[in-house]
């Protein structure tokens, strides 16, 4: 019997009311698992404009002034319901959230500095004293900053924080490593916010990593790595004196959501016993995007931001050998210019052997998960990924990096042993690449081995469950050693 505590979750997105990756969709789900678990959740978020269109059930609930610099900021709170009795909270203030995106504005660590004082603030307005608040990434790494230096408050001193880390080199508004070194925050006491100058070097990230109670990572491998200056981004002396409060926990995939069973996005559902259905979906998505119709050519998909953490500079450098194979190529995703400019003339060049969608969107999305045989994610460093657990339970085997949570989730496939879900390669180079798609082809022309290894894929779970009882036990580790430290 789990005890029931009060959490409080603070996040910069949450799907499906505002979302640009894996974040949003961690700070959904994560919440549902733990109602789920009859533990007492709400949770908080910034007003951006474009929720407004969404017709939500608005309730304001209070009023204030987050004073910065001698400039006040107006902020309103509203509640809507998250699920019946699990509140969200959502602060606004038309100056800082009611733009177009959600980050990559040049005042963006102000906006998050007014967003994580107003979620302080609202805490006694609203009497609302949780065991122990959530922390998603950077844009709420101030929280418990702020809450450290209020530990013999009556109201706010028993509140206890879980930091988790879910993209280390973000850690506030600006690239980290291109600051000078007379401008580096130290992460000591209080944020200087005495003028713009200062507020944008303040290190959200720094300063959460050295004042939470317990701090996570989204998978066990990726805890491991950040210990270590190929990974830690500038923070391995902060990260290694804190090691015994680090752990790691692999994100799970909502399959409410994620589940060609009922995804209405694609055009024929199926499961891992109806996987000529799949088929259906490949042939629709061949026609769909104008590639050749053939059912045994091997579809590889790609759905991902088009970063280099990726992989992509890899994949280009491989596109001229590997479209001289019999190969397919679909990708989706939104990113950088230099990348969908690559692929698109590609396609161009290539109509018949590879599309681009871009920017993203869930339904294409959808269709290349159920129409791709293989899933393609050569990520030079990935703290969890979810797109890879996605593409598994649609029935798309991944060829992977690895590295953090992909080498967690992600096991070599051997057809003598008829086990693992997967390929994988160690070495980050395109030789090492290659020689990942090459097994992953030479089993592809295999039919009965590929439909095996596609079924039992497909039938593995990694769902929440078990993530979400894994962040219960760190929150009530997180109460306990806020209360030993206080004492």
């Amino acid at each position: 019997m789990n005890k029931k505590i009060k959490i409080l979750i603070v996040s910069p997105e949450i799907s499906p009311y505002a979302k640009t990756g894996g974040l949003g969709d961690v700070s959904n789900a994560l919440p549902k698992a733990l109602i789920n678990m009859e533990q007492d959740v709400s949770l908080v978020m910034p007003f951006y404009e474009f929720i407004k269109n969404q017709r939500l059930k608005l309730k304001e609930i209070a009023k204030d002034n987050i004073t910065i610099n001698e400039k006040d900021y107006p902020v309103t709170f509203f509640r809507t319901d998250f699920s019946p009795e699990t509140p969200l909270y959502l602060i606004y203030n038309r100056q800082l959230f009611g733009r177009s995106k959600l980050y990559g504005y040049p005042d963006d660590n102000l906006r998050f500095l007014v967003f994580n004082h107003a979620v302080i603030k609202m805490l006694e307005k609203i009497n609302l004293k949780p065991d122990i608040i959530h922390c998603h990434d950077w844009p709420s790494g101030l929280i418990s900053n702020y809450l450290a230096k209020k530990k013999t408050d009556d109201f706010y001193g028993k509140i206890a924080t879980l930091y988790t880390i879910h993209n280390l080199p973000f850690q506030f508004q600006q690239d980290w490593w291109k600051v000078e070194k007379k401008d580096i925050d130290r992460g000591l006491g209080l944020p200087n916010i005495s003028s713009k100058e200062k507020i944008k070097y303040i290190n959200f990230a720094k300063r959460a990593l050295i004042n939470s109670s317990i701090i996570n990572t989204v998978s066990e491998r990726y805890a491991l790595e950040i210990l270590t200056p190929k990974f830690a981004q500038g923070l391995d002396k902060i990260l290694n004196e804190r090691k015994k409060d680090i752990y790691g926990i692999i994100n799970g995939i909502d399959y409410t959501v994620y589940n060609p069973a009922f995804d209405k996005n694609i055009h024929y559902n199926y499961d891992w016993n109806s996987l000529d259905r799949k088929k259906k979906n490949k042939i629709s998505l061949q026609k769909e995007v104008g590639l050749e119709v053939k059912a045994d050519i091997p579809i590889i998909g790609l759905v991902h931001r088009l970063t280099e953490q990726k992989g992509f500079d890899l994949i280009l450098q491989l596109m001229d050998f590997l479209l001289k194979l019999n190969l397919q190529f679909v990708v989706v995703g939104s990113g950088d210019k230099g990348y969908i400019k690559s692929f698109k003339k590609l396609a161009r060049n290539n109509p018949k052997k590879i599309a681009i969608y871009s920017p993203f969107t869930e339904k294409m999305a959808s269709r290349v998960y159920a129409g791709s045989d293989i899933f393609l994610m050569p990520s030079r460093y990935e703290p969890c990924g979810i797109s890879q657990m996605i593409s598994m339970r649609y029935g798309s085997i991944p060829i992977v990096h690895e590295t953090g949570g992909l080498s967690d989730t992600i096991t070599n496939f051997s057809p003598k042993t008829e086990k693992g879900n997967g390929f994988k390669f160690s070495t980050y180079t395109k030789e090492d690449l290659l020689m990942a798609i090459v097994r992953a082809l030479e089993n592809y022309n295999h039919p009965k081995t590929w439909e095996h290894l596609t079924w039992q894929t497909m039938r593995m779970s990694y769902s929440w469950e078990l993530p979400a009882q894994k962040y219960l036990d760190l929150y009530h580790l997180a109460i306990k050693k806020h209360k030993n430290t206080n004492k």
